[in-house]
């Protein structure tokens, strides 16, 4: 029933998260929002690459465009909370709007530099105004959650709340769009886009309108961390984050939106597992520092290696396969007998 319905499916596990939030403690609960933050990040990057065909390795910058987008929104003009995302989310497509004009003349490794290109140089280019704060960034101060909600309803709770609620409308809008004509014609620009092009779709726009959806989508993700460390800085969006996105990305399956949980989790978990790391073995602060890096490598070429699709991917492959074995094992067997002119069939 969940699967014939999804807005159920996703009302449901709003509806766990909303009791889960109520029993866990802080610390838990903060974690719990970034898992949603990178959700929308790595949803966003899977639309571009798994669905269009277009690869980013700088993800990152776009989740700072959206960022300082939602912030200056705040600052200078006392933006509602929810207006200051909207402020991100069209920020961001504008850029991605521009890149994907770029996109749409290059491929492969070319496109690929590009996008580096653009988070290497992002941060540079925010120190060098002093509207964007520098390298000490701006802060994001969202205020506190509505009395409303009561007293022991926390800050971080509130960051939990606003997160699982944007990714929930993301993720359900997302699905929706890529089971559209819009996410048909971008599986057959990514399969083939010569074939695409005589089909009659226009595949230079329909990559530009991927790779403008998919920077709305991360600049929401870059407001939504900002708001989570109450700071947008050059610091906040380190060319780290776009190879991070990469490999939840690849955790989760390029090609399919299933996965992203696993993705997100893993993600989190990994500055913790560095530093618990760092910690047994009395590491210094460069080990701390760089040690999630090294993590971060060493998954992406441990799942490229051996599960080059995902884990979700390649579990569908097994359940196709089995289902494909046991149907042709109890598929009938036609025997044909002929007796002189008389010929019998049957099967069995």
């Amino acid at each position: 029933m969940l699967k014939k319905h999804p807005l159920i499916t996703f009302i449901f596990f709003g509806f766990v998260l909303f009791l889960i939030s109520n029993r866990l403690d802080e610390l838990i609960v903060y974690h719990g929002a970034t898992v949603g933050i990178y959700v929308i990040a790595i949803a966003s990057l899977i639309l571009l690459t798994g669905y269009s065909g277009q690869v980013s390795l700088g993800h990152g910058a776009l989740l700072a465009i959206g960022g300082y987008a939602a912030v200056l929104a705040r600052i200078h003009y006392n933006a509602p909370v929810w207006l200051t995302f909207v402020v991100a989310v069209l920020a961001a497509a504008v850029g991605g709007a521009f890149l994907g004009l770029a996109a749409a003349r290059l491929s492969g490794p070319y496109l690929a530099g590009t996008t580096l290109a653009l988070a290497i140089g992002l941060p540079s280019i925010a120190n060098q105004f002093s509207i964007f704060g520098g390298e000490q960034g701006l802060s994001f101060d969202i205020g506190f959650p509505p009395a409303s909600l009561g007293e022991d309803f926390t800050q971080y709770k509130w960051y939990f709340w606003i997160s699982w609620s944007a990714a929930l409308i993301a993720m359900y809008w997302l699905r929706y769009v890529l089971h559209s004509r819009y996410g048909r014609s971008w599986r057959a620009v990514r399969s083939n886009d010569v074939a695409a092009e005589l089909a009659g779709i226009h595949v230079g726009r329909n990559k530009v309108l991927a790779f403008t959806i998919s920077a709305g989508l991360a600049g929401l993700a870059g407001a939504l961390l900002g708001m989570t460390i109450s700071l947008v800085s050059p610091g906040v969006f380190p060319l780290l984050l776009s190879f991070s996105l990469a490999t939840g990305a690849v955790l989760a399956g390029v090609t399919t939106l299933g996965g992203v949980m696993i993705g997100a989790v893993i993600l989190v978990a990994i500055p913790e597992i560095a530093l618990a790391i760092a910690n047994r073995y009395g590491g210094s602060e460069t080990i701390i520092t760089n040690l999630p890096g090294l993590l971060v490598s060493g998954l992406l070429i441990l799942t490229v290696l051996l599960v080059p699709n995902g884990p979700v991917e390649q579990m569908h492959a097994r359940r196709a396969k089995h289902a494909k074995s046991g149907k042709a094992s109890h598929s009938p067997v036609e025997l044909t007998v002929r007796v002189g002119s008389k010929t019998w069939s049957t099967k069995k």
